[in-house]
Formats: structure tokens, C-alpha cells, sequence
């Protein structure tokens, strides 16, 4: 899907995504977006009630071109291409491999739009593009399948908070992140640890960016399971490979770009087609399984992430508060985190 190349999914007819397609002839009389994006081209028979992120089948007056369907997709062409539609979303009879595809779009880091049963134009064009990729709803059940994780390797790992920590990476069969958990302190089966799930984080993490409270976040975990190690206790972070809550990086990016336009951090995904919060916890459950670590002190300010992690098979024994200061440019960002994510404040 990254190279642009059509995929047929079992009981579905042939998607070309939008975003990446370079047959730049093809066209479609029907696209497939999410939801939350049909809700803001003002589909008039769109219910604003309907799951965010379900597909949608739309039609237009006339066949989309590549083109004019990029403009639909992306929401950064707003202000430059305002006027789209009329559309009409049409009867999906295909909602599973609808749904699978979707979710694929957001694996491979790109817009959740795709051309459905495209004319590919002339064919000598086409070229091997003709012939779609054959997948099966099912296989995405494959790749969410934590038990495939099993750990790669450990080493040791100096790390400025503590010397003596270890890290211990891990692969999947079924995916192509590698996660890894870094243990700070002995570890102690008697003794729950203090316990951080930090998603990854580029641009917070490496950068220094002050959008979020990413990098402070993680500094001030490893910090804290340092004391604790002290103490006599010990501390896991799992460093986990779902760049932007499990968007990718370009499209957390694109929702930067919507933040500049006045959204918040939930809407700017939305306006994307995207959820806002599509990280992989049974991943994370998995590790602590690995790592053979039983109950653990999660240090975290989101009570979805304490149910998510509960339902996925950890003993919580406690919610230890992870909340740092605001800074002028994220203060709505931890704002938006609280009025509309429901984080807590301690």
C-alpha cells in the first residue's frame, strides 16, 4: 500500500490508496473513507451519532480523479481546495474487508482513502499495477495477535538515570516494530514494579519538541524508577513502537499541521479520518508476560490505558499519578488530554 499498489480483500472489490497511487489516469465512481472524515465534507445523510471511525462508501456527481480524490482525502487541502461534492454515501455491503482496509491504510502510515474498484486508465501505464494484491480480512487478525512477540535479545545498557539498567528487546513474527523495555534496578518478583507504557515519541522524545509532554514524560519515569531502585525496588519501561497513539509519524505530523489551523489533538485526527487513540495494549501486556513480571504500580494519568491493560490481562495493584508542568505551546494540548480523553490531574 506504501508503493501505491491496488489490494483486493476478500469480498470487496479492488482499493487503490489514494494517498500514494502513481497511476496517475485512475479513477473511481466510489471512494472509501472513515467516518469522521465523511462527517466533515457535510455528507447531508452522514448520522453524526455513526461509529468515527466505520467506513463510508461516497459517490460524487462524476468519477474521481486521482487528483480531486486526494483533495477529498486530505484535510491540509481544505483551505486550498474548499469546495467538494456534492457526495452521497451509498449502502456498504462489504463493512469487514471495508473496515480491514482501513485499518491497514493506518498501519502503513497513510490517509484512509482509497479509490474503490478503480479504471487504471491506459493500461501500458498500469503496468504491473493491473494486477491487485490479494489479502483476506482475517490476516489483520494475524498481526494483532500479541502472542507472536517473543523476546530477541537483552544487554546491558547504562542509561543516564541508572547504570546498572538492562534492556531487553522484542520481535514479531506478524510485525516489523521492534519494542523493547528497559529494567531499571533488580527485579523482584516479591515487590510490584513502577511501571511506564511511553509510546514512541520522535519528535518529543528525540527532539526535544515542547508540542507534548512526551520526552519530559519519559525522563521524569526513568528518574523516578531510579529512586525507586534505591529504594530497593525496581522499574520496567516499555518503550513501545506506535508512533503518535498508533497513527505513524507522517500523520502525526499532518495533525500538527491541523493544529496550526485551530483544531485540538482529537479533532485534527478526526479531520484525518483516523482515531485518535489507536495503540496496541496486549502488546504491552505480552512484555510484562515475557518479562515474567506479575503485578505492577502503573505510572500513568489516563484511565483508559489502566482499563485497556486490566481487560488485556494485568494485575494493576496501583495508579501511580505521572503529571508535569505545562509549557505556553502544550498547555491545550494536556488540556484537550483532560476535558476530552478524560486524563486525570494527579
Amino acid at each position: 500500500m506504501r508503493h501505491g499498489w491496488p489490494i483486493a480483500l476478500a469480498g470487496a472489490p479492488v482499493l487503490l490508496p489514494v494517498e500514494t497511487a502513481i497511476s496517475p489516469a485512475a479513477q473511481a465512481p466510489h471512494m472509501l473513507l472513515g467516518a469522521s472524515r465523511a462527517v466533515t465534507l457535510k455528507l447531508t445523510n452522514q448520522r453524526d451519532a455513526a461509529p468515527p471511525h466505520a467506513p463510508v462508501l461516497i459517490r460524487g456527481a462524476d468519477d474521481f480523479a486521482l487528483a480531486a480524490a486526494r483533495d477529498i482525502a486530505d484535510p491540509s487541502r481544505d483551505l486550498v481546495s474548499p469546495l467538494k461534492g456534492p457526495f452521497r454515501a451509498e449502502t456498504l455491503e462489504w463493512d469487514e474487508a471495508a473496515a480491514a482496509a482501513l485499518d491497514l491504510a493506518r498501519l502503513a502510515g497513510i490517509l484512509p482513502a482509497f479509490l474503490v474498484a478503480p479504471h487504471m486508465g491506459d493500461p501500458a501505464g498500469a503496468d504491473q499495477l493491473a494486477e491487485p494484491v490479494t489479502l483476506d480480512p482475517a490476516d489483520l487478525d494475524c498481526w494483532k495477535d500479541s502472542g507472536a512477540l517473543t523476546i530477541a535479545t537483552r544487554a546491558t545498557l547504562p542509561v543516564a538515570a541508572c547504570e546498572d539498567a538492562q534492556i531487553v528487546a522484542f520481535r514479531s513474527t506478524n510485525d516489523l516494530r521492534e519494542h523493547v523495555a528497559l529494567i531499571i534496578g533488580e527485579q523482584n518478583a516479591d515487590r510490584p514494579p513502577l511501571v511506564r507504557l511511553h509510546s514512541e515519541c520522535l519528535t518529543g522524545d528525540i527532539l526535544g519538541s515542547l508540542k507534548c509532554d512526551c520526552g519530559p514524560q519519559l525522563d521524569a519515569a526513568l528518574a523516578a524508577m531510579a529512586k525507586e531502585a534505591e529504594q530497593g525496588g525496581w522499574g520496567v519501561l516499555l518503550y513501545l513502537r506506535q508512533e503518535g497513539r498508533g497513527i505513524g509519524l507522517i500523520n502525526k505530523l499532518r495533525a500538527y499541521r491541523l493544529q496550526d489551523q485551530g483544531y485540538d489533538t482529537v479533532d485534527a485526527n478526526r479531520r484525518l479520518g483516523l482515531p485518535d487513540e489507536a495503540r496496541d495494549f496486549p502488546v504491552a501486556a505480552r512484555m510484562l508476560e515475557l518479562l515474567h513480571v506479575g503485578a505492577i504500580r502503573l505510572m500513568t494519568n489516563n484511565p483508559a490505558k489502566v482499563a485497556a491493560l486490566s481487560s488485556a490481562g494485568v494485575n494493576i495493584s496501583q495508579r501511580v499519578p505521572h503529571q508535569l508542568p505545562a509549557n505556553p505551546h502544550n498547555a491545550r494540548y494536556l488540556d484537550t488530554k483532560r476535558d476530552r480523553a478524560g486524563h486525570l490531574l494527579d
